[in-house]
């Protein structure tokens, strides 16, 4: 199989993305169009084939829900499951208290109003009103689930074909690239969505030169001709083979380097609800002018040679920056770009001072997996030994032990009130006071005022005891460490950041999460930005695409210049081997006026076989 076949996405899920889209085109002109009230997502969850009830759409629209984009409606798709005509049928057979296969008003009426979500008696007269209904008054409820089934269907097809005949429509919603289904099939298609946006940050005014003579550049240089059939796109492709990849991205280590002054920290990425990734910073103190060798890399957690980390694979980075008393001072100083085997690594030179360490990972491969369908029950957390006291399961201890190793942050096997902390915040959201942190010294194994690994065990297990063995409590503090029901880590991967110099001993601490972000998208921009220059978009004076191209990433930046919000169509159709941080091969992003804004970051699928990035950025007409 070539590399092109074997990085396809699969027919199937090519089929659902292509239904998706059906449904939401179905309600919406676009796509790109959001959401914007809960009626309007029951009408395009019902058009995707769905039957939610209000405690389902609670569920997703919260009081706090402003509006979803189609990439929230796809995401709410895989969770809940298309209503099948046989399901239906046992439903309303349920109902049907004479087994005559019809439903009259009153067993309706009964139904409606005593489960469930329940309805007024009005509201059952409005629902009955709209039904096809016999000369007797009754639902022929068999023929009515025939009906709503072939109904979505149809919705669907004719969706799909007014797209084939309308070439503007289809340019909009499935990008540059023309869009062919098979005739028997609705199957190959491109995914698209309105991609959550990165955090942007306002263009300054003394960037006008800058960007302006990169737009004249721009208009005179010549264009591959999937740019130029397009009167506002920006074409950019790059292949990397693993052999020109390997030659390059090794750095040699000192010969004496187990001899230079060493300190290492440990901290984990976690995927937030929204999607974000979220870590702990740093703060890196170096004493006098050194070389520096620095290292980070997934931290491996199992301590069976028969169950590796299944996280690994996520790719890690580090950007260091000088520590200024405003974001105005920072500069960036270095980002690990090379790479060995897990590894990501700088060498350089640092002068004396404080560096803020900032851990990053692209996204590519840290996705948010569905756990809410996982078969079978959840593991077992607690159990009564035969003594009749509760004890945590050997499953649940293990995991215990590796959340021990996470959260241990100096690596020192004991845990101090402020690498506690760190776990409390994440889990309760509540931080342990110093008169909570002497109570645990009563009641836990504590060695040096520090919490050992046994002393956590016992925690977690009063924990379980107070609630005489309920585990809910336990689950949450699982979740919020990225575990799902089978104890897998799944939203989570650890990480061990490794600083080495020469000269003087290094040190370094944790700051927390409050301004990580900000720092971040900060080191984010200026990293692509001085390292690429800025092409304009074609017919576009004040929009331009930075593209860098790192040996293992490429990441892509959007600067808007104008005056009013623009919409950047992405299309990665032809990229090979590739996988994008937004999770899909074409979506489009909205960046404000006047502002720059990230726009997605592409890592290789396999980076022992050549990879292609190829995108297609265009601009869309305002609506």
């Amino acid at each position: 199989m070539s590399v092109q076949e074997s990085v396809r996405p699969s027919v199937e899920n090519e089929a659902f993305y292509l239904h998706c889209r059906a449904a939401y085109l179905a309600v919406f002109g676009s796509s790109l169009t959001n959401i914007s009230s809960k009626q309007q997502l029951c009408r395009v969850l019902q058009q995707a084939g769905r039957n939610p009830s209000y405690a389902v759409l609670s569920k997703y629209w919260t009081p706090s829900t402003s509006k979803l984009n189609f990439d929230d409606f796809c995401e709410i798709l895989k969770c809940e499951k298309k209503t099948e005509e046989g399901e239906l049928l046992r439903a309303f057979k349920k109902m049907d208290v004479n087994g005559d296969g019809y439903i009259s008003f009153s067993e309706l009426e009964k139904a409606l109003t005593t489960r469930g979500d329940k309805m007024s008696s009005e509201e059952v007269s409005a629902i009955f009103s709209l039904l096809d209904v016999n000369k007797h008054g009754k639902l022929d409820y068999a023929e009515f689930c025939r009906l709503f089934v072939s109904t979505v269907e149809r919705c669907e097809a004719a969706v799909l074909e007014r797209l084939e005949s309308n070439a503007k429509l289809k340019r909009q919603n499935f990008g540059s690239q023309s869009y062919n289904p098979p005739k028997s099939s609705a199957a190959a298609t491109a995914q698209t969505t309105a991609a959550p946006s990165e955090q942007p940050s306002e263009i300054p005014a003394d960037s006008d030169t800058t960007l302006r003579k990169a737009a004249a550049d721009s208009r005179s240089s010549s264009r591959p001709s999937s740019a130029r059939s397009r009167r506002s796109s920006l074409s950019n492709s790059v292949t990397v083979t693993p052999s020109s990849s390997t030659k390059t991205s090794k750095i040699q280590e000192p010969n004496d380097l187990q001899d230079w002054h060493h300190s290492y920290v440990k901290g984990c990425f976690f995927l937030e609800e929204d999607g974000t990734i979220s870590s702990l910073q740093y703060q890196l103190h170096v004493p006098q002018t050194t070389n520096v060798f620095l290292t980070v890399q997934p931290l491996s957690l199992s301590h069976r040679p028969d169950k590796p980390s299944s996280w690994m694979s996520v790719d890690t980075a580090l950007f260091l920056m000088t520590a200024g008393e405003t974001k105005e001072d920072s500069t960036l100083v270095c980002l690990t770009e090379s790479k060995d085997k897990e590894k990501y690594i700088w060498k350089g030179q640092l002068s004396s001072g404080t560096y803020n360490l900032l851990p990053f990972t692209t996204g590519c491969k840290l996705k948010r997996v569905n756990n809410k369908n996982i078969a079978g029950k959840p593991v077992e957390l607690v159990y009564r030994a035969d003594t009749g006291e509760l004890d945590l399961t050997a499953e649940l201890r293990e995991v215990l032990s590796d959340i021990f190793e996470v959260i241990d942050i100096d690596g020192n096997g004991l845990l101090s009130l402020e690498e506690y902390n760190f776990f409390e915040l994440r889990t309760s959201g509540e931080k342990c006071d110093k008169d909570a942190w002497a109570v645990c010294k009563e009641n836990f194994d504590m060695r040096k005022n520090q919490l050992t690994r046994q002393g956590f065990m016992e925690l977690n297990l009063m924990e379980a005891t107070e609630r005489d063995g309920d585990p809910s409590d336990l689950w949450v503090t699982l979740e919020a460490m990225g575990y799902n029901q089978r104890l897998e880590l799944v939203d989570a991967c650890p990480f061990l950041i490794d600083v080495r110099c020469e000269v003087d001993q290094p040190s370094i601490q944790p700051l927390g999460t409050n301004s990580g972000p900000r720092l971040l998208n900060q080191a984010l921009q200026k990293s692509i930005t001085s390292r690429t220059g800025a092409k304009a978009l074609r017919g576009q004076e004040n929009v331009f695409i930075y593209t860098y191209r790192g040996e293992h990433r490429v990441s892509s930046l959007i600067a808007n210049k104008s005056n009013q919000r623009i919409t950047v169509h992405v299309n990665n159709e032809q990229s090979r081997n590739c996988c994008s941080s937004r999770g899909l091969s074409v979506f489009a992003v909205e960046v404000p006026a006047r502002t720059k804004m990230v726009c997605q970051h592409v890592v290789p699928i396999s980076d022992r076989q050549e990879w292609t990035y190829n995108c297609v950025e265009t601009i869309l007409p305002c609506s």
